[in-house]
């Protein structure tokens, strides 16, 4: 559960963007699962609509700034679990189990979050999930060309997972988690990576 604050001390101090972002991701989290509007986010918080417009001009600004935040939150839980797992290969399994799990606890959010901001092609400043998944990858596979492939097929994979548990095309349980992303095999599948890259 995403825990926030929107009390009036929270946006008193120039803090008001953190605020709305802090009520959208709550919004997020809620019954209906959806972004609100701006009109809705502004009495949420207690500001006026002019208010809300000075930080997002539309509704499209919003989202892409929910979807980054989601991303941001996202690489730190990914971080947290590298670091719990000791690094490595088992580190890299364990991001990507915490990507699949993120998705099933938080899905309206998930879901925003692929349908807003840039393409993966240098144009945008990563955000830290994707920057994480590329660090990680260059540490396990030392060629530029076999790292990127990793970072690609292993993001398809928890992505791909991600959506057939959240659309109820595979089951949603932590199980299977353990078991399509299983260490060994991941690791086989990088050491192969470097291998092609390196006759």
């Amino acid at each position: 559960m995403i825990t926030v604050s929107t009390s009036p001390e929270a946006y008193h101090h120039g803090n008001l963007r953190d605020a709305l972002l802090a009520a959208g991701l709550a919004a997020l989290e809620g019954a209906e699962g959806k972004a609100p509007s701006l009109r809705e986010l502004a009495r949420v918080v207690g500001v006026s609509a002019t208010a809300v417009y000075r930080h997002f001009p539309d509704k499209q600004a919003l989202d892409a700034a929910l979807a980054r935040a989601g991303l941001d939150l996202l690489g730190k839980e990914q971080a947290a679990a590298a670091e719990r797992a000791g690094g490595g290969s088992q580190g890299f399994t364990e991001t990507g189990r915490t990507y699949v799990r993120f998705a099933l606890a938080h899905p309206a959010l998930f879901r925003l979050m692929f349908t807003q901001g840039h393409p993966v092609d240098g144009s945008a400043t990563p955000d830290e999930a994707y920057a994480l998944l590329t660090a990680n990858s260059r540490a396990l596979v030392g060629d530029p060309n076999g790292a990127e492939t990793l970072a690609l097929q292993s993001w398809a994979m928890v992505h791909g997972i991600a959506m057939l548990m959240l659309d109820g095309r595979i089951p949603a349980d932590d199980a299977l988690i353990e078991r399509l992303l299983d260490t060994g095999n991941l690791s086989a599948q990088s050491c192969g990576s470097s291998s092609e890259e390196s006759p």
